[in-house]
């Protein structure tokens, strides 16, 4: 069982970073792309969501791993 939470949570904070790099490359391309202010920061805004899902689901498979190993 806590093997799966180890587990289960690594690959959590895995997703999660994914998300982050994501949308942090997403972001990079648009600044490189020297879009228009309003075109800028539409991208920004559908990156955000993205960027804060993948840091909560970082910091919650973060959470289920330290979980696990105190209980193991």
């Amino acid at each position: 069982m806590m093997e799966f939470l180890i587990w289960g949570g690594a690959a959590l904070s895995l997703a999660g970073l994914t998300l982050l790099v994501w949308s942090i490359v997403k972001v990079a391309k648009a600044r490189a792309a020297q879009l228009e202010d309003e075109a800028l920061r539409a991208v920004i805004a559908r990156a955000m969501p993205l960027n804060l899902g993948g840091l909560l689901l970082s910091v919650f498979g973060l959470m289920l791993v330290i979980f696990g190993i105190w209980l193991g």
